[in-house]
């Protein structure tokens, strides 16, 4: 006798159980696959205070480019309290969306995700880099103002 369709199923879905194999997760979306790249990335940075990442995508989802917060590559403080006083060091610290869109040209992206809101002057480079989705993780308290440049430009905002 021939063995229908769906009990060819319910058997392989018995024999699966008998094995022990678990049901895939739910797949990340790209949003928050760069996201976590730029999670990572921001591990990279010397900031004590705070450490931001960024990741790029382009219109077919590959990484275009990542970059954290921190100095010029090869640059070392001459002085130990560098690190100590952050209203020192702020104006001398290349940020990561700064550093993550020198990896590539204008209109190359589609998505930049970022560990912190964008600063007013980094949303103004993003809109000059026609990206048109930003999203973000946590919202950056000193300067909201990025989040009226992109609803200028009509630029997505979205926090994960």
């Amino acid at each position: 006798m021939k063995e229908s369709k769906s009990q060819r199923l319910e058997d392989r879905g018995r024999f699966i159980k008998r094995l022990n194999i678990k049901e895939p997760e739910k797949r990340s979306s790209w949003e928050e696959y760069a996201l976590d790249i730029a999670k990572t990335a921001s591990s990279r940075s010397e900031d004590p205070f705070v450490k931001v990442g960024a990741c790029a995508l382009d219109h077919n989802n590959m990484i275009l480019g990542v970059g954290y917060n921190g100095l010029a590559s090869g640059k070392t403080p001459s002085h130990k309290s560098f690190w100590e006083d952050r209203d020192l060091r702020r104006p001398y610290m290349i940020h990561a969306e700064v550093n993550c869109l020198s990896l590539f040209k204008k209109s190359e992206a589609k998505l930049l995700a970022v560990t912190l809101l964008p600063c007013s002057y980094c949303a103004l480079m993003i809109a000059a880099y026609g990206i048109k989705n930003v999203v973000y993780g946590e919202d950056y308290k000193r300067d909201d103002g990025a989040k009226e440049i992109f609803n200028f430009y009509d630029i997505n905002l979205i926090k994960l």
